[in-house]
């Protein structure tokens, strides 16, 4: 068999162990995603090729203690500290109520979509939006009855939104820097391309919200309870780094649990030793997929799919689908959607050269469809965290994902109708 093939098999691998086996036993609880990526990093080690146990063993190791790995544990430990605290003090109840009171019953589902969107466009990650949208979305879900994975991906939706158009976002930096382009220029074709896409799912929200009705009878708002969510909206905002900002909101709501007699010092060190303890599978997870994405990475996965993708583009539109399915598998591949856009970016630049590309819209469709892989895969930092915070399986909220599937559908059309025609 191609090496190439036998090198990207591990995600084959985990797509039957996991996906597969929830499916034929008709739940998605009963495979915990931990196991199934044990399994599959067990046969990642098996069949990579040419090197002694211990370099296969060392090579997994170096994947799934890579900084951006590390990164994002610290960022997972946090959160869950945060959220435990948070809780522990009443700010997520405190916020949801306080929601329910200013948003009209219609307007919750576009409240909520308009909040993420604005929120990750601000601050450019998608990660802080979801890490302070998600506690509420779920206090939400249970105040109205709605299906908590909805309000979830509500959430998620709106986080890639920001992700894809910010001009703080790593992604917007990287697709810029590897086309040669401007990213005020790349964020006008970019917006053409995903503006209408939010349109029609904010349109969509409004129709599903006059579904949504809100408790007859609220409690009072304790206006000091949501300073915590407040603080932390407005220095991610203000574009702190989201440690820094988690790691505030941590010692507010602790200072303020402690003062309103919630819990007491101890209290507060043991709402914060649940938080980190319930990240656990989430951050053996993140190691896990690391090192299973280095080995596929060290095998030739990767450059086997660029070598046959590349090999059959005839013509402009062949060429930008090359560039949108380039970036999406390796993706998948690395889950990181900076990273996908780093790897493929040169081979996206050259491809776009030869073909006649503007630079301005391969970069859009890189960051466009890296945006809309990772924001489908179970195994993304953003939906496990989600997931995680929810307290709900990532494989609920993706039928949910109403604006990236529709995103990704208006950037196929604008591939196939050479829209905007200015820049195609």
């Amino acid at each position: 068999m191609n090496k190439g093939l036998v090198a990207l098999s591990p995600i084959a691998v985990f797509l039957a162990v996991y996906v597969v086996t929830s499916i034929v036993a008709g739940d998605f609880y009963k495979m915990p995603i931990s196991v199934a990526f044990l399994i599959t990093s067990v046969y990642a080690i098996c069949v990579t090729r040419h090197l002694p146990l211990h370099d296969r063993i060392t090579l997994f190791s170096e994947g799934a203690g890579h900084p951006n790995m590390m990164q994002m544990i610290w960022i997972f430990i946090l959160a869950g500290a945060f959220a435990a605290s948070a809780k522990g003090m009443g700010a997520i109840d405190a916020t949801v109520n306080l929601t329910l009171r200013l948003l009209p019953d219609g307007l919750l589902l576009a409240g909520l979509f308009a909040a993420a969107c604005f929120i990750s466009l601000s601050i450019g990650t998608s990660v802080g939006t979801v890490v302070a949208l998600t506690p509420i979305a779920a206090g939400i879900a249970d105040a109205t009855g709605t299906t908590t994975a909805f309000l979830t991906a509500i959430v998620v939706g709106g986080a890639f939104f920001g992700d894809n158009l910010s001009f703080i976002s790593d992604t917007t930096i990287m697709a810029t820097r590897t086309q040669g382009c401007r990213m005020s220029d790349k964020f006008k074709v970019n917006s053409m391309i995903v503006v209408p896409a939010a349109a029609i799912v904010l349109v969509a929200y409004v129709a599903l919200g006059t579904q949504i009705h809100s408790p007859q009878t609220l409690p009072v708002v304790d206006a000091l309870k949501v300073l915590p969510y407040v603080v932390v909206l407005v220095c991610a905002i203000a574009g702190i780094d989201v440690m820094v900002v988690l790691l505030v909101g941590i010692i507010l709501s602790g200072i303020i649990g402690i003062a309103y007699g919630n819990y007491d010092i101890f209290g507060w060190f043991g709402a914060l030793g649940d938080g980190i303890l319930g990240m656990g599978e989430l951050m053996i997870v993140t190691m896990l997929a690391g090192g299973v994405m280095q080995l596929i990475r060290h095998g030739g996965g990767i450059e086997y799919v660029v070598q046959h993708l590349t090999r059959r583009i005839h013509g402009k539109r062949g060429a930008e689908l090359a560039i949108g399915s380039l970036v999406a598998f390796t993706n998948v591949c690395t889950a990181n959607n900076t990273v996908a856009i780093l790897t493929v970016g040169p081979i996206a630049r050259e491809v776009a050269t030869r073909y006649g590309i503007d630079p301005r819209k391969s970069a859009s469709l890189l960051d466009t469809f890296s945006c809309l892989a990772q924001s489908v895969i179970p195994y993304g930092a953003q939906l496990l965290m989600a997931a995680s915070l929810a307290a709900i399986n990532p494989i609920e909220i993706i039928p949910y994902l109403y604006y990236p599937f529709t995103m990704g559908a208006c950037a196929l059309l604008c591939i196939l109708l050479r829209y905007p025609r200015r820049y195609s």
